[in-house]
């Protein structure tokens, strides 16, 4: 593949529970530190939830926080830490030729509870309803709010795509630079989910919403004891280049994304599908032309619950068997699950892996269950490895959506 088909990370922008930045969000992975911690919202009362703490006036006013929305703010945030990150004259962008792609799981939740809430408050007198909810509430706001404070006019639009999201926002500025609509690309996930009562309401309905003593033992994946997902909020946004381009401008590639896919289970709205699962994985494999012994670390998308953690130990035991040389870690036990942002921040914990070769653990599994069983699964402590050339990054989402993006440590 020539070097304008092939496509690198240069810059990476998020906000995670625990870190504002890669080398914060870094760290608090290596050394166990969870960003989960207690947390009470109207009508559902207390409970446990990832929440992110950054400076959101660093690249925003005050008026324009108030105008738009919380997903937005991330967004902005992620965007100008991933553009400053990749260390491009930003004065010199063709801002027209930048595209903005951003994965979602549902937008608009937060901002019509929060209009619903307030009306209640005036016998519901609609015209207290604010006049900016139809902009806050369009499915296209988090990266439209982006091309606002930028002044980016290229493309942009939000991917929904449930969990999966943040790897098909990454998918989506691969293909776009491939087919030459954009020259640059800020794609990955978002989420602000936990500003809403009802996503905690519809997890605990469904005996899916994690309890715990200590909240940062809430997110347990693959323990025995696991019951269920921490809500985060989060969000991630790389800066992708053609291979040419970042090598013409003398930019840090952080590695290169070799292969993805994505597909359907067609089965059922929340419970996966391992055999899907594990098709997803093999088509990224053979998009990147890689054997299975070839991936060095495997990120899960394990969110603690029962069924869902042990079904993709399940769909990678079918596809990489007990392979000696691939490792397997989950970043969910240290944030807990950002929804549409937690594809591109488990995929962004990882990349410093192809420099320090050192993968991240998995916390909170203290008894290990049986199902979710395999070997290689780094738990507790960080596992010092030879080297690391591929990551695989799987992310899977409700209505049977999956998604897999393979990376690879950037060699000339």
């Amino acid at each position: 593949m020539d070097s304008t088909q092939r496509i690198v990370i240069t810059g990476v922008g998020l906000t995670a529970p625990n870190g504002n930045n890669l080398s914060e969000y870094r760290s608090a992975l290596l050394n166990g530190k969870s960003g989960v911690s207690d947390y009470e919202i109207r009508y559902f009362g207390k409970t446990f939830a990832g929440i992110c703490d950054f400076e959101a006036t660093r690249y925003q006013k005050r008026k324009d926080l108030r105008r738009g929305t919380r997903a937005g703010s991330i967004c902005i945030y992620c965007a100008n830490e991933a553009i400053l990150d990749s260390g491009i004259d930003w004065a010199t962008v063709d801002t027209s030729q930048v595209g903005v792609f951003v994965g979602i799981t549902e937008h608009g939740n937060v901002e019509t509870e929060n209009e619903i809430y307030n009306i209640k408050q005036f016998d519901y007198d609609c015209s207290t309803w604010s006049h900016f909810h139809n902009p806050r509430t369009v499915a296209n706001n988090p990266a439209g709010e982006v091309t606002l404070n930028l002044g980016i006019t290229g493309p942009h639009y939000c991917v929904g795509a449930a969990c999966a999201a943040g790897n098909a926002g990454i998918i989506q500025g691969v293909q776009q630079l491939r087919l030459g609509e954009v020259d640059f690309a800020l794609a990955g996930g978002v989420s602000e989910t936990i500003h809403t009562f009802g996503i905690f309401a519809a997890f605990a309905s469904e005996n899916a919403l994690a309890t715990h003593d200590d909240p940062t033992k809430a997110s347990r994946p693959f323990d025995k004891k696991r019951n269920g997902i921490v809500i985060s909020e989060g969000g991630c946004l790389f800066t992708l280049e053609r291979l040419s381009d970042a090598k013409r401008r003398g930019a840090k590639i952080y590695g290169e994304i070799v292969g993805h896919a994505m597909n359907s289970d067609a089965t059922d709205f929340v419970l996966p599908n391992p055999d899907r699962q594990a098709e997803c994985m093999a088509k990224a494999l053979k998009k990147a032309n890689l054997e299975p012994e070839q991936i060095d670390l495997i990120s899960t998308h394990a969110t603690a619950t029962p069924m869902g953690d042990s079904q993709e130990i399940y769909a990678i035991r079918k596809i990489f068997g007990n392979s000696k040389k691939t490792y397997i870690n989950n970043t969910k036990s240290l944030i807990g699950h950002a929804m549409g942002a937690i594809g591109v921040l488990e995929l962004a914990g990882n990349l410093p892996t192809f420099e320090d070769n050192v993968i991240h653990p998995t916390i909170n599994c203290d008894d290990l269950d049986p199902e979710c069983e395999i070997d290689n699964l780094v738990i507790g402590t960080p596992q010092t490895v030879d080297r690391v050339e591929y990551i695989l990054n799987n992310s899977f989402g409700m209505v049977g959506i999956n998604s897999t993006v393979i990376v690879k440590r950037y060699a000339e």
